[in-house]
């Protein structure tokens, strides 16, 4: 039986089959991220790495929908909010690609800018046909740029920059075609049993022999270097606060709220 443990905004899960689930807990807000979330998500896959129980990680969201990206809200709010979330997504993303274990990302219906992030930088990416994925963000002022790392090296730079450039949407069917999903089902109540079954197939082979190799890949993907990491956060950071992606979220914001 499984056992649920509470973590405000994050939930975990110990399943069967030495499956670890790391749930993304605010569906009224269609799992929004925020600062505390992350930091919160960050802790809780450095827990389940420690207690050598799993042998994978299922990332998802609780609701039905995997991640909506950034808490728009808090932004317009909290002139902080922007830069600890960016840094936040940062120290994730990271800690998704130098686990041990591997890390299947269960997208249902939706993963936008920073669940997009979250999605790319995972080992496996499972979603359903119609979920939207992608990277809108900068036409409302902000870059994109600390997802680059992940998202590059999953589908290479010219798909990259027509992805991040377009700031629009694609279907599981166009994300499957250009490699920003690995597994793509019809239904998005079929992503969750896929995303468990994909991490129950890993998480029953050895622990050190997966995790060996997943660092070798990472060592070859270049992503053992933390130059590139901290680049890549820092140009997003750079044109936070800026006055027309203040005024441009604002607005957005506003329309949301009306």
């Amino acid at each position: 039986m499984s056992v649920r443990v509470r973590h405000h905004t994050i939930l975990t899960k110990k399943g069967e089959g030495r499956v670890a689930e790391v749930i993304l807990n605010r569906p009224d807000k269609r799992n929004a991220l925020t600062p505390e979330m992350l930091e919160r998500f960050h802790a809780a896959l450095l827990d389940v790495e420690r207690s050598g129980d799993a042998g994978a990680i299922v990332v998802r969201g609780e609701g039905g929908v995997f991640c909506a990206g950034f808490d728009l809200a808090m932004v317009v709010d909290d002139a902080d909010a922007l830069d600890r979330m960016l840094i936040g997504l940062a120290g994730v993303m990271r800690t998704i690609r130098r686990s041990c274990l591997p890390v299947i990302a269960a997208v249902e219906k939706a993963a936008i800018a920073g669940g997009c992030a979250l999605a790319t930088a995972s080992d496996l990416v499972v979603a359903d046909a119609h979920a939207k994925l992608g990277y809108p963000v900068v036409t409302l002022g902000i870059s994109p740029a600390v997802s680059a790392p992940t998202l590059a090296r999953r589908i290479g730079a010219a798909r990259t920059r027509e992805l991040m450039y377009a700031a629009s949407l694609v279907d599981g069917r166009r994300a499957r075609e250009i490699g920003v999903v690995d597994r793509c089902v019809d239904l998005a109540e079929d992503v969750v049993p896929r995303a468990q079954l994909e991490a129950a197939a890993l998480a029953a082979k050895p622990r050190d022999a997966v995790g060996a190799t997943k660092r070798w890949l990472l060592e070859i993907e270049g992503l053992d270097d933390d130059d590139e990491w901290d680049r890549a956060l820092e140009v997003s950071r750079s044109i936070v606060g800026a006055e027309e992606q203040v005024a441009r979220v604002s607005r957005v914001v506003a329309r949301m709220d009306s």
